[in-house]
């Protein structure tokens, strides 16, 4: 690629009939000018996509996790809410044989396992809400982070553009001048 050193250490040859030199040279250092401000830009967008693409990717592995939290999450409580109910299944079964002889006492402690069982789903639900919560969350934050990367790549683009339409209008001048 060619550098703005390069732009300005350019020599021609000097021949009678040729161009003139200070048009020459002029010409030269308004291109350079701007070949400059181009190629640090190229640079510093270079360097910023990379950052940009670290953040990405880091992302990217908080989602990973996330993902395989919440897949271990749902596990647990589904390992959870199956060994309550067995459990739930096993004292039923026993109050039942037992009914018989102490119907007041299994009524009680049926009652109890059902508040414990409430009070788990409960947490569950909780649980499930906090984890929600923090996934919206992190979007929300993902949605920020892209809308303000198209911002400044539209406000790039727009600067181009504007830049561009200038170096038009400069060198239409220049052809008038010719002229």
């Amino acid at each position: 690629m060619i550098t703005p050193l390069d732009i300005q250490n350019k020599e021609f040859k000097k021949t009678v009939i040729g161009y003139r030199a200070k048009d020459v040279d002029g010409y030269l250092d308004f291109i350079n000018t701007d070949y400059e401000k181009l190629y640090r830009e190229n640079v510093e967008l270079k360097d910023k996509i990379g950052v940009l693409s670290d953040q990405i990717r880091q992302y990217n592995n908080l989602e990973e996790t996330l993902k395989n939290t919440l897949v271990v999450a749902q596990t647990t409580a589904d390992e959870v809410t199956k060994s309550a109910r067995q459990k739930a299944n096993l004292i039923l079964e026993e109050a039942e044989l037992e009914s018989k002889n102490r119907l007041n006492d299994t009524l009680a402690e049926v009652e109890n396992i059902n508040r414990e069982y409430e009070q788990f789903k409960k947490e569950l639900s909780v649980f499930k809400l906090r984890y929600e919560s923090f996934l919206i969350a992190q979007l929300n934050s993902l949605e920020d982070f892209y809308d303000d990367f198209e911002i400044e790549s539209n406000a790039r683009d727009d600067l181009r553009v504007e830049s561009s339409e200038e170096e038009e209008d400069f060198l239409d001048d220049d052809d008038n001048l010719e002229a």
